[in-house]
């Protein structure tokens, strides 16, 4: 009798990531199909991958003229999700450089940070068996307003990446968490109404701080 418990809820919970990831399909063919309209193969490609936050970086490309750049990210996405869609989002354009921003979503889906740094290893170890020379930069959890009461987790996952990076080969990591404070609380001027999502200043600060992975 267990063992059928067991089996039903592994079997649900398969379900429900299946379900979830079949969610953003319609998306991620769009995201696919816009990039595949941009995309020179000729050129050195750099990807930024990821969740909302991404998505609406929406003059990425014209902050740095000199890189042809690939959004791909897709809105509600958890670390989970970008695995999934990591050959179409990302891989199959050979990027010199991949941005991910990815674990915000996780955390206020109530995901452990542990959870979240194994997820994150996948996706890297997945990049470097088919890209083994592109450079990988880790964007930390930004801090916001409306989910300023996760702060503990955003900033043991930010410690996590931050290692992560120390001790891999080709693994970066930019801290957009620090520059986004006010002292010891969130900035209220950097967020568009629902307190979560950016504004042009906020993407202002982010920029300072991948500006110099992009030279």
């Amino acid at each position: 009798m267990m063992n059928k418990v067991v089996f039903v809820f592994f079997f649900f919970l398969a379900l429900v990531q299946v379900y979830g990831q079949s969610g953003f399909q319609k998306e991620v063919d769009a995201i696919v199909k816009r990039n595949d309209s941009l995309w020179d193969s000729s050129k050195e490609t750099v990807v930024f991958a990821g969740s909302s936050s991404i998505r609406f970086w929406k003059d990425v490309q014209e902050r740095f003229p000199d890189y042809q750049i690939l959004n791909a990210g897709f809105g509600g996405s958890q670390t989970s999700d970008l695995l999934y869609y990591l050959d179409k989002l990302v891989l199959r354009y050979k990027p010199i450089k991949i941005f991910i921003y990815e674990g915000d979503n996780d955390i206020s889906a109530k995901k452990r940070p542990q959870q979240i740094i194994k997820t994150t290893e996948r996706v890297l170890n997945e990049i470097k068996s088919v890209l083994p020379s592109a450079e990988i930069v880790l964007i930390s959890a930004k801090p916001s307003i409306s989910r300023w009461k996760f702060k503990g987790k955003y900033k043991r996952l930010n410690k996590r990446f931050s290692k992560i990076a120390a001790i891999s080969e080709m693994v970066f990591y930019a801290n957009v968490w620090d520059i986004m404070l006010n002292g010891k609380k969130v900035r209220q001027d950097i967020f568009v109404e629902d307190g979560l999502h950016m504004n042009k200043i906020g993407y202002n600060l982010w920029y300072q701080q991948i500006k110099p992975f992009l030279p």
